[in-house]
């Protein structure tokens, strides 16, 4: 039998119990059939104030993961979507790839990812030399900057924004974002990258590409596509950038 509510899909959202962005940005970005269910990765410990904070913050996730994908597979979901974005971009493509394989091996549904949301989003703009923003510390931007490296995404700027906890990522204002955004662009940038699904930067992106005359992906509106595209959903969306309007 067919999902009363969600007739078109039903989506697994695996996201950091510290996360408080990324669903309620699902939520606006909301399409007829289609509902969205999050299954939480227990964070007990969010600091991020140094690289080996950051680290031990993701060896967190890696053994709860399972887990919270376990628990939402409950609901008999038809896919899964990463409400997170960090562990995707870690090792590079091949470290985004073997997670990717652990995740739709584990749960048997296909899963979209920010890093491969991203990776279609350049593809699909033609874009090649990038800017990035990121709440990150160094050793997050390192490895986002190596995953894009190696697709032929040469990084011209980064700025890691050295969120301390993984709660205060949901708590920096638009004005920081906004400035960090003018900081990576230059006349070199065929496109700015925003990653860190607890960054809420949906609604700003759009702004801003009108403002700059390129494109803004911000990682939840690039997951979010990704998951409705691939499930047949061509629903075209105001509000949060180019990918959901125009494509």
């Amino acid at each position: 039998m067919t999902d009363v509510l969600g007739w078109r899909g039903v989506f697994g959202v695996l996201a950091p119990s510290t996360n408080t962005v990324v669903e309620p940005d699902y939520y606006r970005m909301a399409v007829p059939g289609v509902t969205a269910h999050i299954g939480r990765i227990h964070i007990k410990d969010q600091t991020l104030a140094s690289d080996s904070h950051f680290e031990a913050l993701l060896e967190q996730i890696r053994s709860e993961i399972n887990l919270a994908c376990a628990r939402v597979l409950t609901a008999e979901p038809d896919y899964l979507v990463m409400g997170m974005s960090a562990e995707t971009f870690w090792g590079g493509v091949e470290g985004n790839r073997q997670f990717t394989e652990a995740i739709e091996s584990f749960s048997g549904l296909r899963v979209a990812t920010g890093a491969e949301a991203c990776r279609r989003a350049l593809e699909l703009f033609g874009a090649t030399r990038i800017g990035v923003v990121t709440p990150y510390q160094a050793v997050g931007d390192a490895n986002v900057e190596r995953f894009f490296t190696e697709l032929g995404h040469p990084v011209a700027a980064i700025k890691g924004l050295r969120c301390p906890t993984a709660v205060a990522i949901a708590r920096v204002p638009e004005d920081t974002l906004r400035e960090a955004i003018h900081e990576v662009d230059g006349d070199d940038v065929d496109a700015i990258v925003q990653v860190g699904t607890n960054l809420s930067m949906v609604s700003l992106a759009d702004e801003m590409e009108q403002k700059l005359g390129k494109p803004v992906i911000a990682i939840n509106a690039a997951t979010w596509w990704m998951a409705l595209r691939e499930n047949g959903v061509t629903d075209q969306l105001s509000g949060y950038g180019s990918l959901l309007r125009d494509h």
